[in-house]
């Protein structure tokens, strides 16, 4: 398995750049509380790689997970490693560092 840990910075300027999907699995109520501002939700607990695939096919952005603090997202990760989905990369702090950081959330 390969998981590529992303830090604020690097999602900061993928976000900028339009370059990031930045996919949050943290559960409903969670993102709902706040989020990182263009980030989509696709929690853990239902996690579907089917919608997952056609979400990234459809968007054509290079996929980013993330979660609260980093372990969901690399959970996520795995699992979509192991059917298949060649997804790697996760943003290691998640919305806890972001938030820490005095980042702006929605």
């Amino acid at each position: 398995m390969t998981i590529v840990d992303l830090d604020r910075d690097a999602v900061k300027r993928g976000l900028a750049d339009g370059s990031v999907l930045l996919v949050d699995v943290r559960e409903p109520h969670e993102f709902a509380q706040g989020h990182i501002p263009g980030s989509v939700s696709h929690p853990l607990s239902t996690f579907d790689l089917d919608a997952l695939r056609a979400l990234i096919a459809a968007d054509g952005r290079r996929p980013v997970l993330s979660c609260a603090a980093g372990v969901r997202s690399a959970r996520a990760l795995h699992y979509a490693q192991s059917q298949g989905v060649p997804l790697t990369e996760h943003y290691a702090g998640g919305f806890k560092d972001w938030i820490t950081a005095g980042e702006a959330t929605e």
